[in-house]
């Protein structure tokens, strides 16, 4: 067990001071919850100053303690993010405390949101403090039972899946759901349960047999089973008319290798052994989902007529996929470089580039400036699109976006000198939405100045703001 640092140690006493007297619902001393929140953010690998911030997250909205304190005792970098946990909380319960902060937001969802754009380890905290309220939730009135967990599946739970946090996201919906529909979340328990065990001793026998196939080639692996969460068998049963014989993944046979060669070979060894389903192949190392998710799955039938899911990574993409991008090595890395100044980081991962939005509409609404709001909130939750480049990079960008979007992501230089784009290597129109695995060329001019008409051509706040900012540069060169 990993030792607390002197500073950690410090954040604790503070802390334990601070909430000195104050109780939770369940009766507990306050300072369970920050304590629980270390712990938390500990086991998905954040650094320092996130650690410290989650123990003191409470305390300049609970307590006497300030943030001049806190910067004095822990330095800019904890405070700047205690800081943004207390507007994010304010943002929550909509005082008017926050139109200093964001005057033009009326709806308190967006405000939460934008309130995240400074730095992404406020969500994380906030993630780890929703998650512990949750796990603690029995201990309040059924009405506030409701409310937040309604909100925890609705807002909570989707950015923990646009962090592919999958642990955090499975966790969060199972316990939010129990009390969103108690009813529906006993019978789909049970109806797993009940599965699980039918379907215990074939997995046994087919667990055998893979093992057995994978030694004999010499391949090193890690076999687990993953039985399926029960929000996401509620939310599979509403897309096959509540067919449960329709859901083939209700138990999943997961196998952890060394490599991406050992990940394919062990593909072709499990289609050599069982009868792959028709369609039912998909290749997420290849093309990873829009949350950067890696996994090669195939569902197969056995010789006793099972059908088995089987999801086969690496080790570094199973870290991925359990804990994501923002937990872990990411920021560990990220704390070493220039890069990391006061939560602004220069060079964004692709599937976190959604956050440079965030960041873009919170500066414009502290300037005053209008933005369209319900196209944030749509461009941040609407689905992903991963888009290549001819040289095989990968832009990010929302569902629906256009080649004047993926100019601008690349660079404003380019976006300003369009004429025109090559999608999958034939021509095309300005007005073609992208499409997941596109390979998108764009074409360019030095004598071409962007069009007042390009700004129906996009859907992104980024590219919007590039186009504005050009014709308005070239009005006053005229």
């Amino acid at each position: 067990m990993k030792r607390d640092s002197d500073r950690v140690k410090k954040a604790v006493a503070i802390a334990t001071k601070a909430h000195e007297g104050q109780f939770r619902k369940t009766g507990e001393p306050y300072i369970v919850h920050p304590l629980a929140v270390k712990k938390i953010l500990e086991d998905w690998g954040m650094d320092e100053d996130t650690i410290i911030a989650g123990i003191l997250h409470d305390t300049v909205e609970d307590t006497e303690l300030t943030l001049k304190d806190i910067e004095q005792e822990f330095g800019e970098s904890v405070a700047f993010l205690v800081d943004g946990v207390t507007k994010l909380s304010v943002a929550r319960n909509g005082m008017r405390d926050l139109d200093t902060y964001l005057p033009q937001t009326k709806d308190n969802f967006l405000r939460l949101m934008v309130a995240l754009g400074d730095d992404i380890r406020v969500l994380i905290i906030k993630l780890a403090d929703r998650l512990h309220n949750l796990r603690t939730l029995s201990a309040l009135p059924p009405d506030k039972q409701k409310k937040i967990a309604k909100e925890s599946l609705d807002v909570f739970a989707p950015l923990a899946d646009r962090l592919n946090m999958g642990l955090l996201r499975v966790e969060m919906s199972d316990l939010a759901f129990k009390y969103v529909d108690p009813k529906r979340y006993a019978y789909l328990k049970d109806l797993i349960e009940k599965y699980n065990k039918q379907a215990a001793r074939s997995l046994k026998k087919i667990e055998t047999e893979i093992s057995s196939a994978l030694k004999k080639e010499k391949i090193k692996f890690i076999l687990s089973g993953r039985v399926k969460s029960v929000y996401s068998l509620h939310k599979k049963l509403a897309k096959h008319d509540q067919n449960i014989n329709e859901i083939y993944d209700l138990t999943a046979l997961r196998v952890i290798v060394e490599d991406i060669t050992d990940c394919y070979l062990t593909l072709g060894i499990i289609h050599s052994l069982y009868t792959p389903m028709n369609g039912r192949i998909k290749d997420y190392i290849a093309m990873p989902k829009q949350n950067g998710y890696q996994s090669l799955h195939t569902t197969v039938i056995t010789k006793d007529k099972h059908i088995v899911e089987f999801q086969i990574r690496t080790k570094e993409m199973h870290e991925f996929a359990e804990h994501g991008l923002a937990a872990s090595f990411y920021y560990n890395e990220q704390k070493l470089t220039e890069n990391y100044k006061k939560g602004k980081i220069e060079h964004l991962p692709t599937n976190l580039l959604w956050i440079t939005e965030l960041q873009m509409t919170a500066a414009k609404l502290r300037e005053g400036k209008k933005v369209d709001l319900k196209k944030l909130k749509l461009n941040l939750f609407a689905d992903r699109i991963f888009v290549y480049t001819p040289k095989g990079d990968i832009l990010d960008l929302p569902q629906g976006a256009l080649p004047l979007d993926f100019a601008y992501r690349l660079h404003s230089e380019i976006g300003d000198h369009v004429v025109g784009v090559k999608i999958n290597g034939k021509m095309a129109n300005l007005n073609k939405k992208l499409e997941h695995g596109d390979v998108v060329e764009i074409l360019t001019s030095k004598n071409q100045l962007p069009k007042t008409s390009w700004l129906d051509k996009i859907i992104t706040s980024h590219a919007r703001s590039k186009i504005l900012h050009s014709l308005n540069s070239n009005n006053k060169k005229l």
